[in-house]
């Protein structure tokens, strides 16, 4: 750069514009460098998410980075009954420290409490803050050009006047050119007369810029697509939308000066500008608010206390004195490092969380290795016992902030970060922003929605992107590993287009929004250290920068997780106390283990040496235990036999991708299949817990410091080098750990395998700390759900009480696995969430489909009386307490479905078509209530006719199921298949080579005897048709019969043949073949055939009808005289009635004397009937 440069763009949008810059801040460097300008001003639209990350990187390449923003004012005062005017920019850039905090203050005016208003900032804000910012009063579209434009130049006149009042000689009078074929755009044409004569007129500088949105012009078409997202608009809409024009690139030196060869001073103006900004911004060190007045002492008296409170408590891990020479050790280190403020901080809010009965997890992450962290009880599990290591967390070799991630119970978490707002200030504590990009897969649509492709086209197109891991990869790599995808772009010159523009626009940020946990806390109010920024849907800002760039700006982050099992087990603990009971004694009574002095009901003091808990988890029955519920854990379990939770730890850390292979060996050892295998004598003990195998990053550690001589500190460096697979950094540690073990007498051949075993293991290892904090969690569930198993259901679908796939399993769990006993849904007895009354699962009503937490807690209010729960009597009596109005007709509907109102009348399709009446009753009485129109003869209501209820039959076995299921979301009474499974069984008795099992038998005989052929019933719960790579049609289907779900697959002939018979709801019956694979039942359809047509030979079988009113008997007669009319085929059987009237001398069987046609349905039909009690085969 030998000339003097001749001029310096100072108006530029980078991707941090969201969808409307498109300068990548990667590239900005070089593009600098390749147009020889030695500076850049960075001024993206209403932020300054770029202004630490942008300052550092250009510095880092010796360009000097000039911080702005682009900010829009409001202009014009609006008149009342006025349509406000959209504001416009200026170009703001900070000259020194102090022009920085401006902006940084402007930000705030920006975006705080504004209720989701435009960000924009007033004139009168503008003026406030103006010290040491140039102005560029913002071209064209700036608000003085606005008032040109719109012809208003005594107002455009006036405004550059108060301007210029306020900034003085650092107000300039910006001017673009972007000229095209038809010569100027308009808005230029009309302004730039008018801005030239008024600098003029009034001594203000003139300056020219080009705002740049993109690096060349053939970007300019994508770009527009861009626009089109971020506006809602179409590419080639009709109506006016914001249009830029190719010219908006990052044009060369040469280009500015020919583009301004008349005014020279507006280009050599952007060079004296850049040398009036001084300033960029800069990384600072952690800063912490002050948390006592010497906090070296506070901290030294807090947890040397605290220890001993623990040592009180706890079974001793090693002598007093090493604990006491561990704690004083990190206390040491937490002191040289400058950090007692920050294990202050932590510790207060944990403390206000526990004491305010909000669950806090045992700790995750590396934070749980600090024994100082455990005396101050931020976290709850004795590191000494579980041999973890505090350098993992704090390393004095490696100076950078300790990271204590907490997890909160889901539903409190918000409540203590309340509390840190109002202890520190709520404008020193902050959430912090993350951005969205546009990646490929969401690219393809959006682009392909603004070129108005069709919906089905783009949808297509999308899929076709293959997905890496989380991520889609690029178009690129799609369009070189997908033939599919480049025929298309070859075959259709839109799709060409689409991948084109794609292709230039992805990985540009789409949307601001705040991470979901991350926390800072400043020790002043944060927009003096970074700038603002508040999502419309929050009420606490958040900080600009992410969280890469806050912790350099010098802001610490805590993070506050939400942890769902946190809730489960506050839950669960609610439940068994709701019981009248401890923690500690079983509900038979007896004492499951003795509580530490002042931990009663206390899950953190739970004994880890519990039977019960071990044999769950060794049969592997851990549905809706933490960590462990997925069918390949279960799987591992059942290998492994834990029997203590070094297991439960080492299987937490093993079971992920690529550790996974070791649990066969860490099983086979465990359980004497195998020997263990010595990697040398010195370093066994080591491994001794994980059975000779490296599972944790801590033991590499430890194998170097024990080894080779390391300091844990360095063994913790050599670890990282290892895990990010640093080469040079691992071939200068090399010679040094050879060299250290040879001095402690291995030979280096030895000492070379060694490293080999610790450089691959490094990256496998998994920080034992988390791991060892989630198995304890995963433990407390195991112990909850061995020892308190309805409490811990209970909770467990508590939590879950939205989502019904879940509570299908759950269900099933309490039903049948766990044979629990437990009430269906009943407004008398059930609350809307779950409990557990005299040992049982009482069903909750909200758990119904679409009915409301809120609206089940009217019904339920409604039953208490004085706060005594006092049943209701009828459903008279139910309208009369609640308000059925604003519970609703469809949560009404589903309390029907249900079998909610069986008690007050078990006729569901009568109570069912009677509901318009009910709820018009109700709120007659309820308004008469509200106007306390109270009659003479006493209640609100009592001289309102009760509605008549229609006499009808009740729905028919199938149909009230079907029913059931829509409200519960599974089968809660019977099954479907109930009447069809006694002549299923007796059709089919004698068949050996493919005999009809219910699933429970099939899983039973397939997983002691092997692959086998059977048939079963069931009903279609759904299916899943695909397409195999040869272009076959395949298909999933999901069937239940009485004991249980289950999925099988269909190959194209049977699809083809048995399609009919797989719709929703259709009852069928499946020939299967049937394999085990890792104790998951597969099934694959041979044949699928109606069930009906099944059972119409099934042979005879007789009924026993029970009736307690003589009106049944005609309606009975009905049924059976027009079976035989209907039902010709079907085999014949004798009926009975047993009659149950309280006016004759007991029951009385009466037979009828001839035989009928006898089939499920006609079972199903006379069950059915008004005075039917119950029907039983004979």
């Amino acid at each position: 750069m030998s000339d003097a440069p001749r001029f310096i763009h100072l108006r530029s949008h980078s991707e941090y514009s969201l969808l409307e810059g498109a300068l990548r801040l990667k590239k900005l460097p070089g593009m600098c460098r390749d147009a020889e300008m030695p500076a850049l001003a960075l001024t993206d639209t209403n932020n300054m998410f770029a202004a630490l990350e942008f300052s550092v990187a250009m510095a880092g390449a010796g360009v000097q980075p000039i911080i702005g923003c682009q900010v829009d004012v409001a202009y014009v005062e609006v008149q009342p009954g006025e349509k406000p005017r959209p504001p416009a920019p200026v170009v703001l850039l900070a000259q020194s420290e102090l022009g920085y905090e401006n902006l940084m203050k402007l930000n705030s005016c920006l975006y705080l409490d504004k209720g989701g208003a435009a960000a924009e900032v007033t004139l009168a804000e503008l003026e406030a803050l103006s010290a040491d910012l140039i102005c560029l009063t913002g071209g064209p579209s700036g608000p003085v050009g606005m008032l040109l434009q719109g012809g208003q130049r005594p107002a455009a006149e006036a405004l550059m006047a108060r301007l210029h009042r306020a900034f003085g000689d650092r107000l300039y009078v910006e001017l673009q050119r972007h000229p095209e074929d038809g010569g100027q755009p308009e808005s230029e044409r009309l302004t730039e007369r008018g801005f030239v004569e008024m600098a003029y007129a009034m001594d203000i500088p003139l300056v020219a810029t080009n705002d740049v949105y993109f690096p060349k012009p053939d970007m300019y078409e994508a770009h527009d697509a861009l626009i089109c997202i971020a506006e809602g608009a179409y590419v080639d809409q009709s109506q006016p939308r914001r249009r830029l024009t190719a010219q908006h690139y990052f044009k060369s030196q040469a280009e500015m000066a020919t583009l301004f060869a008349d005014l020279p001073e507006a280009l050599s103006n952007t060079v004296e500008i850049a040398k009036r900004c001084a300033f960029m911004a800069y990384r600072r060190d952690p800063i912490l608010p002050k948390f006592a007045d010497d906090e070296v002492a506070e901290l030294r008296r807090m947890a040397n206390e605290g220890l001993q409170a623990r040592l009180a408590v706890i079974p001793h891990a090693v002598s007093v004195e090493e604990y006491q020479k561990r704690l004083d050790f990190e206390l040491g280190i937490i002191e040289g490092m400058g950090f007692p403020g920050y294990f202050l901080i932590v510790a207060d809010f944990i403390q206000w969380a526990k004491d305010n009965d909000i669950p806090v997890g045992p700790g995750r992450g590396s934070g749980a290795g600090s024994l100082v962290a455990y005396a101050l009880t931020i976290t709850d599990l004795d590191p000494l016992r579980y041999s973890l290591l505090f350098e993992r967390f704090l390393n004095p070799e490696r100076v950078s902030m300790p990271d204590f991630d907490i997890d909160f119970c889901m539903d409190r978490r918000e409540e203590v970060i309340r509390y840190v707002q109002e202890k520190y200030g709520r404008d020193k504590v902050g959430q912090i922003i993350t951005f969205g990009a546009l990646l490929s897969k969401a690219a393809v649509r959006d682009i392909g929605r603004v070129l108005q492709m069709p919906y089905g086209q783009v949808d297509r197109l999308s899929k076709m992107i293959p997905v890496e891991g989380v991520k889609p990869v690029s178009i690129e790599k799609a369009l070189a590993d997908e033939p599919r995808l480049r025929e298309e772009a070859k075959n259709e010159e839109v799709v060409d287009r689409l991948l084109t523009y794609g292709q230039q626009v992805e990985g540009l940020l789409r949307n601001a929004s705040t991470h979901a946990a991350g926390v800072v806390i400043g020790d002043r109010p944060l927009d003096h250290l970074v700038p603002l920024y508040q999502d419309p849907r929050s009420d606490m800002p958040a900080t600009q920068f992410n969280m890469k760039w806050v912790e350099q700006a010098g802001l610490v982050k805590f993070d506050f997780l939400g942890l769902k099992t946190l809730t489960v087990i506050q839950n669960a603990l609610d439940q068994i106390k709701a019981g009248g009971r401890h923690l500690h004694i079983a509900a038979d009574g007896r004492q499951i283990y003795e509580p530490p002095e002042g931990h009663v009901d206390d899950v953190a003091t739970l004994p880890l040496d519990d039977k019960a808990t071990y044999d769950l988890y060794s049969s592997a029955k851990t549905v809706a235990v933490f960590q462990v519920e997925s069918s390949g854990m279960m799987d591992a379990l059942k290998r492994m036999k834990p029997t203590c939770i070094e297991d439960i730890v080492a299987l937490v850390a093993l079971y992920r991708p690529g550790p996974m292979e070791n649990i066969p060996v860490y099983c086979e050892v465990k359980n004497g299949k195998r020997e263990l295998e010595s990697v040398h004598p010195s370093i066994d003990y080591i491994l001794e817990e994980t059975q000779g195998i490296i599972v944790y990053q801590e033991q590499v550690m430890q194998i170097a410091q024990v080894m080779a001589g390391y300091s844990l500190g360095g063994a913790d460096l050599l670890r990282r080098a290892m895990g990010k697979k640093i080469a040079e950094e691992m071939a200068k540690e090399r010679p040094k750990f050879e060299k250290g073990a040879m001095a402690n007498g291995v030979d280096k051949k030895k000492a070379a395998e060694v490293f080999d075993l610790l450089e691959k293991f490094a990256n496998y290892g998994f920080n034992k700390s988390h791991a060892a904090a989630y198995a304890v969690v995963s433990y407390q569930t195991a112990w909850l759900k061995a020892n308190h198993p309805v409490e811990f259901m209970a909770g467990v679908m508590n939590c879950d009480i939205h989502l019904t796939d879940k509570l299908a399993i759950y269900f099933e769990e309490v039903r049948k696995h766990l044979e629990l006993p437990w009430v269906p849904p009943c407004v008398n007895r059930s609350d809307a969430t779950f409990k557990v009354v005299d040992g049982a699962l009482v069903y909750a009503l909200g758990a119904l489909k679409n009915v409301g937490l809120e609206a089940m807690r009217l019904v339920t209010e409604g039953r208490k009386v004085d706060g005594v729960d006092k049943p209701f009597a009828t459903l008279f009596d139910l309208a009369r307490r609640v308000d059925l109005k604003r519970v609703g007709k469809r949560p009404l509907e589903m309390l029907v479905r249900s079998g909610a109102f069986d008690q007050l009348d078990s006729n569901r399709r009568r109570v069912f078509q009677s509901l318009d009446g009910l709820v018009s009753y109700s709120a007659a009485i309820h308004e008469q209530k509200a106007s306390n129109q109270v009659s003479l003869f006493g209640e609100a209501g009592d001289d309102l006719p009760e509605p008549r209820m229609l006499p009808c039959d009740d729905w028919q076995s199938a149909e009230r199921l079907a029913e059931e299921f829509k409200a519960v979301g599974f089968y809660l009474s019977g099954h479907p298949l109930d009447d069809y499974m006694p002549p299923l069984k007796r059709k089919w008795a004698r068949e050996t080579g493919l005999p009809f099992l219910t699933l429970d038998e099939l899983n039973e005989k397939v997983s002691t005897r092997g692959a086998m052929n059977a048939r079963l019933a069931g009903v279609v719960a759904g299916r899943q048709e695909r397409k195999s790579a040869r272009g076959n049609r395949f298909a999933f289907a999901q069937l239940s019969d009485p004991t249980g779900g289950y999925e099988v697959t269909i190959f194209s002939d049977v699809l083809e043949a048995s399609r009919d018979h797989l719709e929703v709801g259709s009852k069928v019956v499946v020939t299967v073949e049937a394999t085990m694979e890792s104790d998951q039942l597969k099934l694959l359809a041979r044949g699928i055939g109606p069930i009906d047509a099944a059972v119409a030979d099934a042979g005879s079988m007789g009924l026993r009808v029970f009736i307690d009113g003589p009106g049944a008997i005609q309606s009975v007669a009905d049924v059976l005289a027009g079976a035989r009319q209907a039902v010709k085929a079907a085999g014949k059987g004798p009926v009975q009635f047993c009659l149950m009237d309280p006016s004759l001398p007991g029951e009385v069987e009466v037979d009828l004397g001839r035989e009928f046609p006898v089939t499920p349905q006609i079972k199903g039909a006379i069950r059915s009937l008004d005075g039917v009690m119950e029907v039983e085969e004979i």
